[in-house]
């Protein structure tokens, strides 16, 4: 498969997959939210595949919204919000409900639509000075596709704490939350990574994917989760086209203080 965003490598019952814009700390745009979703849709059909790694090459592992891309859906009408929210909710939903182990190695920074890919995995490797937030409400948005899938893993509490307030957290808050499992120096990377797949080999991958299954249906996610992207897809578009959600976008883009801030 040939992709312009995301390099991958096959190895023996692994992928790994590289968010590849490093030129932009891997910011998230159309082309590279269609090309993980695909990517991850073919390893999920494959049966060789027992585990896949991302992470992301350069500095940081996802700055969150690109900026050209933060331009355009500025732009964008209500039909083509909706549209444009479902296409990156249908990522997060193609991670989490992935039949194999998903691993994330995170660094440098993990912001915004980072962190619903993060939340849709299932072990997330933090190096120990990554730094991670939630900063839709300080643009006049709402972390809204992200958000059943972040509250799943952390819990309404946690959320609100971060998503409300989008201050900056470290890896170690991260791990407090529950947001990450791992925290580690830059040298203790591939072995704790190494160590998770070890685990994930002594485990049957039909059980794997089984054990998967009955914990979405533990926690109810497998029957309350699909109304619910919709209606998160509606939220966004909403607040998109809204006065906040305009005019935070605007003093982003011309890097001022957005009006309600004193």
């Amino acid at each position: 498969m040939d992709f312009k965003t995301i390099k991958i490598q096959l190895g023996e019952s692994m992928a790994w997959i590289n968010l590849d814009r490093p030129e932009v700390r891997n910011a998230l745009n159309a082309e590279l939210i269609h090309e993980l979703t695909e990517v991850f849709e073919w390893l999920n059909s494959r049966d060789d595949i027992r585990v896949v790694i991302l992470k992301g090459n350069g500095k940081a592992f996802c700055a969150g919204a690109d900026l050209e891309y933060m331009k355009a859906m500025a732009g964008f009408s209500y039909n083509q919000n909706i549209a444009d929210a479902e296409k990156l909710s249908k990522l997060f939903q193609t991670i989490y409900f992935c039949n194999k182990a998903v691993i994330v190695d995170v660094h440098g920074a993990c912001i915004g639509g980072a962190n619903g890919i993060i939340a849709a995995a299932d072990i997330v490797i933090a190096e120990r000075q990554t730094k991670f937030a939630f900063t839709e409400v300080r643009l006049g948005l709402t972390p809204a596709t992200i958000s059943p899938f972040v509250v799943s893993r952390i819990g309404n509490t946690a959320a609100k704490e971060l998503m409300l307030t989008g201050r900056r957290f470290t890896a170690e808050e991260a791990k407090a939350f529950g947001l990450v499992n791992a925290v580690v120096d830059e040298a203790e990377m591939v072995d704790t990574e190494r160590q998770y797949i070890e685990h994930f080999m002594h485990a049957s991958p039909d059980a794997i994917a089984e054990c998967k299954n009955l914990l979405r249906l533990v926690s109810g996610t497998n029957d309350t989760f699909n109304p619910v992207f919709h209606d998160t897809s509606v939220l966004i578009a909403n607040q998109r086209i809204s006065e906040a959600g305009q005019e935070g976008m605007k003093a982003f883009f011309e890097k001022r203080r957005p009006e309600w801030c004193h």
